[in-house]
């Protein structure tokens, strides 16, 4: 199959199945990962950084970014709308049918079924970061200085209020200069 059919037919999916907003993308982004070597385990938490510190849904940025680094901009706007694509058409659908069907006990207890699908896949999806962020893949040890970092900035955070700008902002200064 050619691989931009292969790539649409990803995103399609992905974006069709991530029920729960763009924390729920990781598995599977996570699994293509795996399954096709289109980027790795370690891109994809740059990627996450990137798509968290950039404006817009995490989802999309995602999509877009490995669209761009897997072939360039086209590839990202091909990835972007393979994304977008089931929650345009759903929404359509949606708010045809939901208005007639909103009161309805059915659609009520399907929203309520799927609480705990979302919850499940947000919570993959923050082990996977956890697993990428404080575990060393070499000796599968803690990476202390990551997670002594967190600690930190966490206290700092929740102590002193501090914006989310400011917080990804420091962030940012950090692993420049833990990096050099």
């Amino acid at each position: 199959m050619n691989t931009v059919v292969l790539i649409m037919i990803e995103f399609f999916l992905t974006g069709l199945f991530a029920v729960g907003g763009g924390l729920a993308t990781i598995p599977f982004l996570e699994e293509m990962s795996v399954k096709y070597g289109w980027f790795s385990l370690d891109m994809l938490s740059t990627m996450i950084a990137v798509s968290e510190s950039t404006p817009g849904p995490i989802g999309v940025n995602m999509a877009t970014y490995i669209g761009n680094v897997m072939n360039g901009p086209l590839m990202g706007i091909i990835t972007t709308l393979s994304l977008v694509a089931p929650s345009f058409l759903v929404i359509l659908l949606v708010s045809r049918v939901l208005e007639k069907f909103q009161k309805s006990k059915l659609v009520q207890n399907l929203f309520y079924g799927l609480r705990p699908a979302v919850v499940a896949l947000i919570l993959s999806a923050c082990l996977g970061i956890f697993k990428t962020t404080f575990l060393l893949p070499e000796a599968f040890s803690l990476n202390f200085v990551n997670l002594a970092l967190f600690g930190v900035l966490l206290f700092v955070y929740k102590k002193y209020k501090l914006n989310p700008i400011v917080l990804i902002s420091i962030c940012a200064v950090l692993g420049i200069v833990l990096s050099l």
